[in-house]
């Protein structure tokens, strides 16, 4: 039977798009409390739902999958080049590896066959049989289409042939684009990856006295424990918890019920942000009707970030085609208070001919990152930045970066980053950080 959480997330999915909701709405609709509706409907909202509208409310809005495969499907192909499924259906999921453009001979391209292959190709349909006649998926440009035969022996084959009205060189263009942006969704580690299973983990239950924590705690040399009853997390009891207390004392007495969780989906660089903000050691993670599935803790999320830090980099995102042109200030003279130097390429500018800001921005999160690091030897996250443009930097300008930490405690660290362009101060900003690299129980 459905709990009343469930059961509202539920009666929330079967209203129509568009529809507005409300926290008494639903407690007097459902005969449940308003605290059951209020929680129910924040998590309908992370789970994309509702949206919370200013000056107009909550309303139901229409979910957004998130479909992430391991790698770009022929699906997915159809879709971003705008293409019309001519046959094949049942082989549009299957796994795109690579493509390639069929203006050679029949006899040149066989040797470029090979499976999870896509062609690219006109109205020839001598090449469009031999392509499925390989396992050999088909991609007709400029709007054409095809034979019955050749649909016949695409679906004979269960390989998707597809019509695309963009030109060769459009397509080939989109699809490369897509593979590549595919590579990057695969880079980014989720709590999915790396947190600990309940199986391997331990666990207590409400009922449980404080002796039975002590006795667990000496066996793992664990500080907190999730507390679960019935499999679904009930609350979090930690070493402090138990300050000045009986042994005798149950566990529901001590542990914190209202405590922070986080689901298999969310990312490593999320459940970081959320781990220094609250000061904790470990997270529990749960599905959606709260379930433990397991636990994430802040060595967890540690090791995966120095993982993501020493991987190579295998395509190349917005921030690796800035970053790439920072480099460490060299003096000749003895004027030592720049550290980083940087030449505006002419991708990099607006058009006004000057640095677009996103890219200003985006360097000075990165000097101010570096000096923390290169400081404190501590991992570190962009909390805000406040910034201050007094003249304008234009293509071809060198600039340099001269970054001070102003202040700084075990959570946090505040940067002034100064940026000069001839000796001119041309831009100032101030940087807040949170540490991560560090352990803190609570």
């Amino acid at each position: 039977m459905a709990t009343k959480h469930e059961q509202i997330i539920q009666y929330i999915e079967t209203l129509p798009v568009g529809e507005k909701i409300s926290v008494r709405g639903i407690a007097k609709q459902l005969n449940m409390s308003e605290g059951t509706a209020y929680r129910a409907i924040k998590d309908a909202e992370i789970n994309g739902l509702v949206s919370t509208i200013e000056r107009v409310g909550t309303i139901r809005i229409e979910k957004k999958t998130e479909y992430i495969p391991d790698m770009l499907t022929f699906r997915e192909v159809a879709r971003v080049t705008d293409g019309e499924i001519l046959g094949g259906e049942n082989g549009l999921d299957h796994p795109l590896s690579k493509f390639i453009i069929g203006a050679m001979t029949v006899d040149a391209m066989e040797r470029y066959f090979s499976k999870n292959t896509l062609i690219i190709v006109g109205n020839r349909e001598d090449v469009q049989k031999l392509a499925l006649e390989n396992g050999i998926a088909v991609l007709v440009t400029g709007g054409l289409k095809t034979s019955q035969d050749v649909i016949d022996l695409a679906n004979k084959k269960e390989l998707p042939i597809i019509s695309t009205t963009h030109d060769t060189f459009t397509v080939a263009t989109i699809i490369n684009r897509s593979m590549t942006e595919q590579l990057i969704k695969k880079e980014i580690i989720t709590i999915k990856d790396i947190y600990t299973p309940i199986e391997q983990t331990k666990a207590l239950s409400p009922q449980d006295t404080i002796k039975v924590f002590h006795d667990l705690s000496n066996e793992t040399g664990l500080s907190r424990f999730p507390v679960v009853y019935n499999n679904r997390l009930t609350g979090v009891v930690t070493a402090k918890d138990l300050i000045g207390r009986s042994e005798s004392v149950p566990i529901e007495r001590v542990m914190t019920k209202e405590t922070v969780t986080v689901k298999t989906h969310m990312s490593v660089a999320n459940v970081s942000h959320r781990m220094v903000w609250e000061d904790i050691e470990m997270i529990p993670v749960v599905a959606d009707n709260l379930q433990l599935l397991g636990v994430v803790t802040r060595q967890d999320i540690m090791k995966a970030i120095q993982t993501m830090q020493q991987q190579p980099q295998i395509v190349n995102t917005y921030e690796d085609d800035v970053v790439v042109h920072l480099e460490e200030y060299h003096s000749d003279g003895e004027d030592q208070r720049y550290q980083y130097a940087f030449s505006v390429q002419p991708q990099m500018i607006n058009n006004l001919g000057t640095i677009s800001y996103g890219v200003l921005c985006e360097l000075i999160s990165q000097v101010a990152y570096r000096r923390i690091y290169e400081t404190t030897g501590l991992n570190n996250i962009i909390e805000s930045l406040n910034f201050n443009y007094f003249n304008l930097v234009q293509m071809g300008n060198d600039i340099q970066f001269s970054v001070e930490i102003v202040n700084q405690n075990r959570r946090s660290a505040l940067s002034q980053v100064d940026i000069f362009h001839e000796n001119t101060l041309v831009a100032r900003a101030l940087v807040t950080s949170q540490i991560i690299g560090r352990n803190y129980t609570k």
